[in-house]
């Protein structure tokens, strides 16, 4: 149930980040053709599919495990131009990288220093996620360069 989840969330944001074109019955969008497609589902739950359109849109992804999942997906902008998202979609949600995307602003000394204190001395509660909060120190460290 929890892999299925996943695997939608993930379909629902590759279809929203997509920009959204007006549908025009006859237009060039409505003639778009599967030029190739792939897909294959394992017992276990892994999985992996793939499909390229006519009008140049193109997706992948594959998880190992059916709960976890990495992709890509490109499409040609209004604008004429080629972009390519790259993603994960895991326990810790779907974490895109474009070139096009915003990026996380630097975070302050002192928001990290304070989240490696709590590392350091981790709280008693059964609930606290340790390895949560290491990926947040992580993604973190990186908006540092």
């Amino acid at each position: 149930m929890y892999s299925k989840l996943i695997v939608l969330s993930a379909l629902v944001a590759i279809s929203l980040a997509a920009p959204q074109k007006r549908f025009t019955p006859g237009g060039l969008e409505s003639q778009a053709v599967i030029l190739s497609q792939d897909q294959n589902l394992e017992p276990n739950g892994a999985y992996s599919y793939r499909y390229e359109t006519s009008n140049g849109i193109s997706a992948q992804q594959t998880s190992y495990d059916g709960a976890n999942g990495a992709g890509e997906y490109s499409y040609t902008g209004p604008d004429g131009v080629q972009y390519r998202v790259a993603y994960t979609a895991d326990t810790y949600g779907f974490q895109p990288q474009g070139a096009h995307l915003p990026v996380e602003p630097p975070v302050p000394d002192h928001v990290l220093k304070g989240l490696e204190d709590i590392r350091r001395s981790p709280p008693k509660d059964p609930g606290f996620n340790l390895a949560a909060l290491d990926a947040t120190i992580a993604r973190l460290r990186n908006t540092l360069g």
